[in-house]
């Protein structure tokens, strides 16, 4: 496959280049971020440390005696593919804490993946329905780290103002990932990458993606949306995740998509093609309602 040596949409920023089209003008319309900003109602600065971090001096930390690996467990294997991508599929993904700023091991550390930044060159694309889209110019292996999905975390407050204001038409990028903790309480982090965003941003749904979507936690308590190789990646092929949040392509229906409220609200088709398609594109109801 040919590397289109258009712009490059990161301008920059990411450690490696995605390449676009020249001329196309429609991809300036934002602020290119690699990581997330603090935006309206956000209970937390997602750039603020909030983490200790390990005494390791070795290359990479050990299970045995490093304090990260010792209180959160093993999130990968050594060839650095997430070892939550193993075997039966599931519901919910276990918690993923990296080594962070504060931690002395070195940057080469097999706890440092996600803050690691893109490591396989990716490419836009534009073309039928879906509009712009994402695809791999290199072969990416399951388990393996893909790109964030990056942009202004803010409030549910805020969140909700901006579906509403939503005119027909208009492109909804906002996410809101739910996390379950002990004692049936729940973490919601809103993250919208309309205006201050990264490549993640053009990242087309599927019902049967080959991305999903974990949330990893490095300096701060607002975790990053690392999106992972659900299965080995060809060269060629299209990037997609699920926007219900489904995890590991499970495959039946969403309980968003369950709910009788979400006939109140403008359904948008899907143009995945998959012979599981569902038809519409999730949407989270429950944003809406809330408060």
């Amino acid at each position: 496959m040919n590397l289109m040596r258009g712009y490059d949409v990161c301008c920059g920023l990411e450690n490696l280049a995605v390449y676009v089209e020249r001329g196309e003008e429609s991809l300036l319309q934002f602020e290119y971020s690699p990581e997330h900003v603090s935006g309206p109602g956000a209970d937390q600065d997602p750039s603020e440390i909030t983490y200790l971090g390990c005494d390791c001096m070795s290359t990479s930390c050990r299970p045995d005696s490093c304090s990260c690996l010792q209180h959160h467990g093993e999130s990968y294997h050594e060839n650095l593919c997430l070892r939550d991508c193993e075997g039966k599929e599931t519901d919910f993904s276990r918690p993923v804490f990296e080594c962070n700023v504060m931690c002395k091991c070195s940057e080469a550390c097999k706890n440092r993946v996600v803050q690691r930044g893109l490591e396989y060159r990716l490419q836009m694309f534009k073309g039928g329905p879906k509009g712009w889209g994402l695809h791999t110019l290199e072969f990416i292996p399951k388990g393996r780290f893909v790109c964030q999905y990056a942009g202004e975390v803010i409030g549910l407050a805020e969140a909700r103002r901006r579906l509403q204001s939503q005119k027909p038409g208009d492109m909804n990028y906002l996410i809101a990932v739910k996390e379950h903790i002990d004692g049936g309480k729940m973490i919601e982090t809103f993250v919208d990458p309309a205006v201050v965003g990264n490549v993640g941003r053009f990242l087309n749904h599927s019902c049967q993606p080959n991305l999903f979507m974990v949330p990893v936690r490095v300096n701060s308590v607002v975790p990053k949306l690392a999106l992972f190789a659900g299965r080995d990646i060809l060269a060629g092929e299209e990037l997609m995740y699920d926007y219900s949040g489904r995890y590991k392509n499970v495959t039946e229906k969403a309980s968003v998509q369950d709910t009788t409220d979400i006939d109140l609200v403008e359904r948008k088709p899907c143009y995945c093609g998959a012979e599981t398609c569902s038809g519409f594109l999730p949407f989270d109801i429950s944003v809406m309602n809330s408060g």
